[in-house]
């Protein structure tokens, strides 16, 4: 049985491929895809790019949450902003900040409010020693991979992933993070820009398992006429490597303003369908919808998926891939543990 919730997303970036000869997102790799381009803020920014981000890497679900002092309960809070966003800006800025969690904690729940101008909203799991509380420029998904960890991705005003009973992040004490934010404002007037992220630590007896997501698609597809729809798809798309064993249990569709849906179906080693993972009636790029499982689903041995993704484009001009507002993407992440 499967039902629909709403929870925020969360990735990992890596080099890999599909078959179709376009490269795809996979999971084990390092680094961003580049910055959105244009734009400031009225902070002005720290220009240049920031360097890769390490994580808190842990000891294992059932060894603890890292060292030997008992794990913390309850909530945590963290900010970004607040700032002013000029009239027709886009940017990406981050900041990286402590948690303030004295000890060890198991969270799984973590809640994001965003103010205007939000296009999404990333929380990174970072080994930093020294917080940067005012919004810098960086790239977007620049902190995930190698050793950092990436937590959770939000397109929602108002957020909350709750993982699985038995299921948690693991944080050492005194865990920093780093909140990416990339905004636009299209209004005509200054909007202020903000977002609080609140981290809910539950006791450690009784979880067993660590959450992670895979974060898959193209980073290139045919041009989007203008004045016209098109479609890519379906494309298989290979299980990333180390998610032999993955449970996966739950999957959100990912696209810019010109997306109309996303469709995702699990396949067999030999690419026949198995079932339909995300099909959800009504898609909304802006609000995406994430269908999660009561019962957590495997890929069988050689399987993967097939993506597909539908637009309309309303421009007089072409529209093609591209990490701005203003492009498009076609993606999905999966949510998993092991």
């Amino acid at each position: 049985m499967r039902h629909y919730v709403i929870l925020a997303s969360f990735l990992i970036l890596g080099a890999g491929c599909g078959d179709a000869g376009a490269p795809f997102y996979d999971v084990g790799g390092v680094g961003g895809i580049g910055g959105v381009g244009g734009g400031s803020d009225a902070t002005g920014g720290a220009g240049g790019t920031q360097p890769p981000v390490g994580g808190a890497g842990g000891s294992g679900a059932t060894g603890g949450a890292g060292g030997t002092q008992p794990p913390v309960e309850g909530t945590f809070e963290v900010k970004w902003g607040p700032i002013t966003v000029a009239p027709g800006t886009e940017a990406t800025r981050c900041v990286v900040k402590r948690v303030g969690n004295d000890g060890p904690a198991f969270v799984n729940e973590i809640h994001n409010e965003l103010g205007a101008t939000s296009h999404h909203f990333i929380v990174y799991e970072v080994d930093d020693t020294v917080e940067r509380p005012d919004p810098y420029e960086c790239f977007p998904f620049s902190g995930s991979g190698g050793s950092s960890k990436l937590l959770m991705i939000t397109q929602k005003a108002d957020d909350v992933l709750r993982l699985p009973e038995g299921v948690a992040y693991e944080f050492e004490a005194g865990q920093m993070v780093r909140l990416e934010l990339h905004f636009i404002n299209v209004s005509a007037a200054p909007q202020i820009s903000e977002v609080t992220t609140t981290f809910r630590a539950v006791a450690e007896n009784g979880i067993n398992f660590r959450a992670d997501v895979a974060f898959l698609g193209p980073v290139g597809f045919p041009t989007i006429p203008a004045n016209g729809d098109a479609t890519y798809g379906p494309e298989f798309v290979s299980l990333p490597r180390g998610l032999e064993n993955a449970n996966f249990f739950a999957i959100t569709g990912h696209q810019h303003r010109l997306g109309t849906n996303v469709f995702v179906e699990m396949v067999d080693s030999n690419r026949n369908p198995i079932q339909a993972i995300y099909d959800v009636a009504n898609f909304t790029w802006d609000e995406p919808e994430t269908v999660t499982y009561d019962t957590a689903f495997r890929v069988p041995t050689g399987g993967g998926f097939n993506l597909t993704c539908n637009w309309t484009n309303t421009t007089n001009d072409p529209v093609s891939f591209g990490l701005s507002a203003n492009d498009e993407m076609c993606f999905f992440w999966a949510y998993h543990y092991q």
